[in-house]
């Protein structure tokens, strides 16, 4: 049998992105550096562009940026490295103050936890004693005894060690002092060559990846291209902004606490932080150790640690997802993954560029259809709109959170707006999946009653929308007739429109499903100024509204009715054809236009000038 197309093209793009992946990993001698190079890229181009309009040169703009950050980088490294160089030469004078620290945090003999440390101990000791016996050493023979017994030997035997003493070679120094130290230099080396040449030829190198996603994707590339330069750049300057505002923070916390070079830590931390998670609790190592050996109290080495949790909290846990999050495009648990996924990949250099790689992953999955997955788990963009999450939710049975949903929607939002735009596709939802089948009784009653029961709930809420009838109006001379077209969905909208009604001054009346309407609405005797609203959801609204509004405008020749089609998304003039000689005044699909349609002819705007006003 052969496979189904649909599943070629779900496991093509896994299988796709698990070759990527091995690639970066056995290939990553080479795009390590380049990564880092493009990374730095970004940051020197707006120097090279500003440089470039002074009326400069390519190559000597790029040459000029380069020679100065590097100087620049360089400069700062030689002064912080003296400074270090200079703290560190005046830790032998606090020898006591360490020595007297760590006594004083030993527990004490007496007591619970002293006696578990005294326990411990000695079990280590009779441990380490039992490895130093040799099993199995030569037996000794007892001759001061009649016959021969063997008793074996108890004495412990320490083999010596060999150690085998090369001669000196001062090459062999030299390469163990010098080889640390080359890596790291042969790979600044390589990223420096590297950012030269893409900075000189990043319009060339531009048009090559233009031209190889084909000249029939210019548009998306272009797209795909100015989109992924605009989020890491602003990455990079939000990066640098946090960076520099911590180190600041820092220092001068250092300051008023009293830490010697409280200036060069706060520079460290800020150059330190640009590797995630593991530099600023370096950056902070460093101050608490000399608090700890320049003080004889433990209050400026505790302050230090306040300040770190204090200043990394803040900021790990609110400003920089939101930050971040906000201007890559990336959500913060994806940014917490992603920094994993990269630091084991890459290593340090991998947890350096985790958010510029994930912006570029997020991007192919945003412009690549067959990688939107990716898009989908990373990105920042909400997975579910309003609506979708209140279904689930509703399908799940559990009318607490999707209260909440709604809720939160009205404080940004109007309750007409929580109805078009939360409710009723919900209600829609509801509506496809039982004409189809795939509602079972139990939860379709739960939706509709829960949905009912929330609006209901809302009928006293404060409407931050416009009042479309004023105080000074009078009172509204119209009456709203609310009629379900069929069942439990459009009762529950009927109900909806009939509330939006009330809240804007009108006499209104919602009608259930199913109920002997004809009889009830006789007595009112309804003419031209009352209006009759029929609520209809897709699908097969149009069949029963039809059959409803054809009955009113037999018994009501001159009611003005709005059929009200629920979110319908077609030509509503030609659907207005539809219902034939018995058609409505206006057919509408939002609970807004409806209200609004009301209000107009409130104000007396009659039927055949509102026909040349576009609903």
């Amino acid at each position: 049998m052969a496979t189904p197309r649909h599943t070629r093209f779900t496991f093509g793009p896994l299988f796709m992105l698990a070759a990527v992946v091995l690639i970066l990993y056995f290939a990553r001698e080479i795009f390590v550096p380049l990564a880092l190079a493009l990374t730095l890229s970004f940051v020197l181009t707006p120097l090279v562009t500003l440089l470039q309009r002074a009326r400069l040169g390519r190559v000597a703009a790029v040459l000029i940026v380069v020679l100065l950050s590097v100087g620049g980088a360089a400069g700062v490294g030689y002064m912080v490295g003296a400074q270090l160089l200079e703290v560190a030469n005046d830790l032998p004078g606090y020898r006591d103050n360490i020595r007297a620290k760590i006594a004083a945090i030993h527990a004490p003999a007496g007591g619970a936890i002293g006696k578990a440390t005294q326990a411990v101990k000695e079990i280590g000791k009779e441990l380490s004693d039992s490895t130093h016996t040799q099993v199995g050493a030569p037996p000794v023979l007892d001759r001061n005894q009649k016959g021969r017994r063997i008793i074996p030997n108890t004495q412990t035997t320490q083999p010596t060690p060999v150690q085998i003493v090369e001669p000196e070679n001062d090459l062999k120094y030299l390469k163990e002092w010098a080889m640390p130290a080359l890596k790291p230099l042969g790979m600044a080396g390589v990223v420096l060559v590297f950012t030269v040449f893409i900075l000189i030829k990043r319009e060339d190198l531009r048009n090559r990846v233009l031209r190889l996603a084909g000249l029939g994707q210019l548009n998306l590339m272009t797209q795909a291209l100015d989109d992924g330069a605009q989020r890491i750049s602003r990455y990079l300057m939000m990066q640098f902004l946090v960076n520099a505002a911590y180190g600041l923070v820092f220092g001068l916390g250092l300051f008023f606490i009293g830490v010697p070079n409280a200036l060069l830590w706060g520079v460290i931390a800020g150059v330190l932080r640009i590797i995630p998670y593991v530099g600023a609790l370096t950056a902070a190592a460093l101050p608490f150790v000399l608090a700890l050996a320049e003080f004889n109290t433990w209050l400026p080495p505790v302050l230090v640690v306040v300040l770190y949790v204090v200043l990394e909290g803040a900021l790990g846990n609110f400003i920089e997802p939101w930050l971040y999050g906000a201007h890559t495009g990336v959500s913060s648990l994806a940014l917490l993954l992603s920094t994993v996924f990269w630091t084991i990949l890459w290593g340090w250099a991998g947890l350096i560029l985790s958010t510029p790689l994930t912006v570029c992953v997020i991007l192919l999955g945003r412009y690549v259809p067959h990688l939107e997955f990716l898009h989908v788990l990373l990105g920042d963009e909400a997975p579910l709109t309003p609506d979708a999450q209140f279904y689930q939710r509703l399908l799940a049975m559990d009318s607490s959170e999707a209260r909440t949903i709604a809720e939160t929607y009205l404080k940004e939002h109007p309750l007409v707006d929580l109805y078009d735009t939360v409710f009723i596709p919900a209600l829609a939802m509801a509506e496809q999946d039982r004409h189809k089948g795939a509602l079972d009784e139990t939860r379709e009653t739960f939706i509709f009653l829960s949905t009912g029961e929330l609006v209901a709930e809302l009928a006293d809420h404060n409407t931050t929308a416009p009042a479309l009838v004023t105080e000074t109006s009078g009172s509204p001379r119209t009456r709203i007739i609310a009629l379900p077209a069929h069942d439990a969905a459009d009762e529950i909208t009927a109900g909806m429109l009939a509330q939006l009604a009330e809240q804007q001054r009108y006499s209104a009346l919602a009608f259930p499903a199913g109920s002997p309407w004809e009889d009830s609405l006789k007595p009112l005797s309804l003419g031209p100024a009352d209006v009759v609203c029929i609520a209809a959801l897709p699908p097969f609204a149009f069949t029963h509204a039809r059959k409803v509004c054809q009955r009113v405008r037999s018994l009501w020749p001159n009611v003005r009715i709005i059929v009200a089609i629920w979110g319908f998304g077609g030509d509503t003039a030609r659907a207005r054809e539809r219902f034939g000689g018995g058609r409505p005044d206006r057919l509408l699909t939002t609970m807004a236009a409806t209200v609004a349609q009301i209000a107009d002819w409130e104000h007396d705007v009659e039927p055949e000038e509102k026909e040349r006003i576009p609903a």
